[in-house]
């Protein structure tokens, strides 16, 4: 309806434009002076109109008004400030026992040396202090100690990550899910998976 408007406006004579900005000028400044020599100001879309002094000051104001709407001829409309949202998924940061197993994962096939702490070879301890140091964890060396590193985890509780120590204490893997543990095993096999039951765990620590 607003450009149909317009389209009908532009053929009106200049007076009775001149008469339409005046009572849009009354209509802001709240009062409509009465009209003596004219003056001429212009109007986006409508053009010129002569206009008496007293509504030259006020008409001039409506005219910036309306000229700051419009963008002028060959330039594109003023664009708004593109705005970010943040994904609160990628805000998520994986736990150190989640970085841990990538890391020990990156060395899978790499050999067993006893008293190894990588980064080409590893003994069982020697793998889980250099995967959880990639995580910014520092462990104890041996499995014996890192057996009370962390907090206890119950077998069924055991998450990706958390390391579980078996053979009476004397062996330590990292937990990647689906029962399986991820270790150096012994001399002769590389580092990889192997499977885990109930009966086997001493304790599972949980890195937090």
């Amino acid at each position: 309806m607003g450009k149909h408007s317009l389209q009908r406006d532009s053929r009106l004579p200049n007076s009775v434009k001149g008469a339409l900005v005046m009572g849009a000028v009354a209509a802001t400044t709240g009062a409509m002076p009465a009209i003596s020599q004219a003056a001429t100001i212009n109007i986006p879309g409508l053009g010129n109109f002569d206009l008496p002094p007293e509504l030259e000051q006020p008409a001039q104001q409506v005219e910036k008004q309306l000229q700051s709407m419009v963008a002028p001829q060959g330039q594109a409309a003023p664009q708004l400030p593109s705005v970010q949202f943040d994904n609160p998924f990628e805000q998520q940061q994986q736990s150190a026992g989640n970085i841990a197993l990538d890391a020990a994962r990156s060395k899978l096939g790499a050999s067993y040396n006893w008293g190894a702490a990588g980064p080409s070879s590893f003994d069982c301890s020697g793998l889980v202090q250099w995967a959880y140091r990639q995580a910014g964890v520092e462990l104890p060396r041996t499995s014996f100690e890192q057996s009370h590193v962390g907090a206890p985890v119950s077998f069924d509780n055991l998450q990706a990550g958390d390391i579980v120590i078996t053979n009476g204490g004397g062996h330590v893997g990292i937990y990647a899910g689906n029962g399986q543990l991820l270790n150096a095993v012994q001399s002769g096999t590389p580092v990889s998976y192997t499977q885990l039951s109930a009966d086997d765990v001493v304790t599972a620590r949980r890195i937090v």
